[in-house]
């Protein structure tokens, strides 16, 4: 006879309810996590405001107690001094209610905002210390948006737990008490409309969860989609984007608002379920009661105490119906912040790294191979030596490799095979923080920052002084039009210096490198963003700044390397020639020379661009 535990009708429900428990676990895990990490900097804090949440839930329950006096002393026996005093405590009890209700708020809602302010701070840290393939895989538009949405899930799901079981908990379980003070027959009634409702919430939470990490996700590639139109406005007027995106959008934006109704529908769906349960329950109990007083002349009073603590539970235990839908929103959002924070950089130090000491600044390339993904080679064992002291260019076609270069010897990524070395130590044995603080870096594509000129520039070397600065951006030929700008150097600048030309964002981006006065220079391509006369003027200034430094130059435009200690042609990831120029022009019949004679051809123009 066969396991009635083995039938797919057992084992479907057995399924639902290891996934039930693997859930709550989940859940129970994440909340206990949010508290060793957040409870102990506010135990103060978070003690005043449970009193407070005590005071307000005694003083509820104290107010349906009352009634009985009220009733009974005031309109049955008709007391003189209880309608002084009485009505005095009534007063006086929600005096006391409402200055708790304010100090619970006020005090929850600074800890919420701290805890904000703490996770977006812990965000911006674990984001920049990622390795630069995380930011390859995940669009930064989407990401920023994603992380917006996300960063208050961890103060919701906090302030709705201890909101919840210090006020609403306990306000609950006070009015029941006085409830079955007054009657534990009326109590047992109106008690019945419990199990239906949390049988309901619990089915309801669990399709909740699913439905607000898309609606997350969906709303995050909305405001991407506006974040990056914004940015990129000119090419979007330019291609006449504006018809084809908005399309995009709207497409996203139905999704978005769909599944936001999904949602609405979700979580107000207990609503009338609660509604109509409770409004038995009640009426129930009035009709019963009503009964009772009528025939068997029970003490109004106690029945209109009862009635009140009832209708005042409701609002608490309504609350609490949903509390499992409103946690299981924000701990989406909560688990998807821990989701970041618990990626480990793919380029971590190793435990034993040290700080990089630099002696000469010779940079090695041992048999080195990497790619960007498995099935394509980027560099194969790759070897080459640039000496201290000395410029080394490196050409070559697009995609060769070239940048990829520059981007290993800042370890932005890691090598798949063979050593880099600087003076010696293979970079990987030393703290990435200390191997960047000796490279000055100018990348293809100019990015400048939110902040003045002056504040860009500086931030190659926070701590330059003011005339270090000007003397950088000097170097950089760029003096001159900071000085035209409207505040000079504290001009403010635009989104990544929109008001700028690109070669006056290239300017102050190579001024930020020479400030930093750092043994090595990396220039991928720094003079790509120039005109002529601004590239000769800077090509001047990049010679004296590479002197007595170890410098790699990536270049398209043969003039900017003709004077290179060395010249590297990349191709197909190996080096194909290397050489001086002289050596290399002379070559017959090599890929340099070929490039050097595409150049002669031009006529009038002493750049040549590579293909």
């Amino acid at each position: 006879m066969a396991d009635p535990e083995q039938t797919p009708l057992a084992r479907k429900p057995r399924k639902l309810r290891l996934k039930q428990r693997e859930d709550r676990g989940v859940m129970l895990r994440l909340i206990r996590r949010m508290f060793e990490e957040n409870a102990h900097r506010f135990v103060k804090q978070y003690a005043i405001a449970i009193v407070c949440l005590i005071l307000v839930a005694g003083t509820t329950a104290f107010l349906a107690w009352i009634m009985r006096d009220v009733i009974d002393e005031i309109f049955v026996e008709g007391n003189r001094a209880a309608i002084v005093t009485l009505p005095l405590i009534v007063f006086l009890t929600f005096v006391v209610r409402g200055f708790a209700s304010y100090g619970q708020g006020v005090l929850l809602a600074r800890i919420g905002n701290n805890i904000v302010a703490r996770y977006q701070r812990r965000l911006f840290t674990k984001l920049t210390e990622l390795s630069v393939d995380f930011f390859a895989d995940n669009r930064s538009a989407q990401l920023a948006a994603r992380v917006n949405q996300n960063v208050t899930g961890i103060r919701d799901t906090l302030n709705l737990t201890i909101t919840s079981l210090a006020r609403d908990l306990l306000s609950l379980v006070f009015l029941v008490g006085v409830m079955i003070y007054q009657d534990p027959i009326l109590s047992f009634i109106a008690l019945l409309a419990a199990p239906p409702i949390t049988i309901m919430i619990a089915g309801l939470a669990r399709k909740l969860r699913t439905a607000t990490r898309e609606v997350v996700d969906v709303n995050a590639r909305v405001l991407a989609s506006m974040q990056e139109a914004a940015q990129g406005i000119t090419v979007v007027k330019a291609f006449t984007m504006e018809r084809p995106l908005t399309e995009r959008l709207e497409v996203l934006v139905e999704r978005a608002e769909e599944r936001s109704n999904r949602i609405a529908s979700i979580t107000e769906r207990t609503t009338p379920v609660t509604e109509v349960v409770a409004g038995l329950a009640i009426a129930g109990v009035i009709a019963y009661s009503g009964y009772r007083a009528i025939v068997y002349g029970y003490s109004p009073g106690a029945m209109f105490a009862f009635i009140t603590a009832l209708l005042l539970a409701y609002d608490p235990a309504r609350r609490l119906a949903k509390l499992q839908v409103q946690l299981e929103r924000a701990m989406v959002n909560a688990a998807m912040i821990y989701e970041i924070l618990d990626i480990e950089p793919r380029q971590a130090d190793a435990g034993n790294a040290r700080p990089l000491a630099i002696d000469r600044g010779e940079i090695v390339f041992d048999d080195v191979t990497f790619s960007y993904h498995p099935s394509e080679k980027v560099l194969r064992n790759l070897s080459f030596t640039a000496p201290a002291a000395k410029t080394t260019a490196v050409i070559g076609a697009s995609g060769g490799g070239k940048s990829t270069i520059v981007s290993l010897i800042q370890r932005f990524y890691d090598v798949e095979g063979g050593a880099i070395r600087v003076d010696g130590t293979d970079i990987r044995e030393v703290t990435k923080a200390s191997l960047r603080s000796q490279i000055a870096y100018v990348p293809q594509t100019p990015y400048l920052f939110e902040g003045t000129i002056g504040e860009n520039i500086r931030l190659g070397r926070p701590d330059a002084s003011d005339e270090e600065v000007r003397d950088a951006a000097r170097k950089a030929q760029a003096e001159e039009f900071i000085l035209r700008q409207p505040e000079g150097y504290d001009t403010p600048l635009g989104e990544n210096g929109v008001t700028l030309s690109g070669g006056q964002r290239q300017r102050l981006s190579i001024a930020r490198a020479l400030v930093r006065n750092a043994p090595i220079l990396l220039l991928d391509e720094a003079t790509s963003a120039l005109d002529t006369q601004s590239e000769t003027l800077v090509q001047e200034a990049l010679e004296a700044a590479m002197r007595d430094r170890t410098t790699i130059v990536v270049a398209h435009r043969l003039s900017t390397i003709v004077n290179a200690d060395q010249i590297l042609v990349i191709d197909k990831g190996v080096i194909a020639e290397a050489g001086t120029h002289e050596e290399l022009v002379d070559r017959p019949n090599g890929l340099y020379a070929r490039f050097y004679a595409l150049q002669n051809r031009r006529q009038g123009d002493d750049i040549v661009t590579l293909a």
